[in-house]
C-alpha cells in the first residue's frame, strides 16, 4: 500500500448506508490535501453520487458536514437528522452500490470488464463488482 492513505473499503456502512464511510474519508483527505489521484478526479462523482442522490444532498452539502465535524460520530449524527430515507431506500442503494455491475446490463458488464483490465485483474474472476475491484485494488483482499 505504500503512502497512500485509501479511503475505507466501500462496503462499509453507516446509519444503514453503504460507501458512506468511504465517501466521509474522501472528504476527509481532500480537505487535508491527501486525496490519492486515482480519487480526485471522481469526488463527489460516480459512487458518491449515487450516494449522494440517494440520500438527496449535494456533495457541497457533504463537504460542509465533514468540514464541521471532527469525528464520523458527528457525521452520522448530521446524516440520521437531515437525511430521512427508509429502510427499504437504504436497502436499495445498498444492493445497487454492491451488484454493481448488474448481471442482465451488457453495457455495464463491458464497462466494469474495461475497468478490470485496467487495474490488471482481468485474470481474477472472484472480483464481480465494484466493491471487489476497489478492495483488491487498495490491497484488502488478495
Amino acid at each position: 500500500m505504500g503512502d497512500v492513505i485509501y479511503a475505507r473499503s466501500p462496503r462499509e456502512e453507516m446509519n444503514g448506508w453503504r460507501h458512506l464511510p468511504q465517501y466521509i474519508d474522501k472528504i476527509r483527505l481532500f480537505l487535508a490535501g491527501h486525496l490519492g489521484m486515482d480519487y480526485l478526479p471522481f469526488l463527489g462523482k460516480n459512487s458518491d453520487a449515487v450516494w449522494l442522490a440517494a440520500a438527496g444532498v449535494t456533495h457541497e452539502q457533504m463537504v460542509d458536514v465533514v468540514r464541521g465535524t471532527i469525528i464520523d460520530g458527528e457525521v452520522c449524527d448530521w446524516v440520521r437528522t437531515h437525511i430521512h430515507k427508509s429502510a427499504a431506500d437504504k436497502a436499495a442503494h445498498r444492493t445497487a452500490m454492491l451488484d454493481f455491475p448488474p448481471a442482465g446490463d451488457a453495457a455495464a458488464q463491458a464497462f466494469f470488464e474495461e475497468r478490470k483490465a485496467a487495474y490488471s485483474v482481468t485474470h481474477r474472476k472472484d472480483i464481480t463488482n465494484r466493491g471487489d475491484l476497489i478492495d483488491a485494488d487498495e490491497g484488502r483482499i488478495g
